[in-house]
């Protein structure tokens, strides 16, 4: 299983403490593990953003008085960590949404070259 992992790339945001609270940071690293080892997150923890593109989920962190978000992608050779970021409203911003596409547009530009 450990030889199918596939590597984080992180291109904005990061999981630390603080912000996160201990017990957040540690969902959130056993959440990313299952997903580098191939597994499906379904709601609660994850959920479809195809808003910013194909193959691109948001990964739902509850911390003790925020709503963690993580944006990312499955590409067939990564996770892609795209944004990191303190949910206040029901909605993803569209700002949010207009930078994650962005990073990611860049990302496969640069990949190509």
């Amino acid at each position: 299983m450990g030889d199918q992992s596939k590597p984080l790339v992180w291109l904005h945001g990061e999981v630390k403490t603080p912000p996160f609270t201990q017990e957040a940071r540690i969902e959130a690293g056993v959440l990313l593990r299952q997903l580098q080892e191939g597994e499906s997150l379904g709601l609660p923890h994850s959920r479809p953003m195809p808003s910013i593109g194909i193959h691109c989920h948001e990964l739902r962190i509850r911390d003790a008085d925020k709503n963690w978000r993580i944006i990312y992608r499955i590409d067939d050779d990564a996770i892609l960590i795209v944004e990191v970021f303190n949910k206040t409203t029901r909605t993803t911003s569209k700002k949010i949404i207009e930078v994650c596409k962005k990073r990611l547009s860049k990302y496969d530009t640069d990949q190509q070259e």
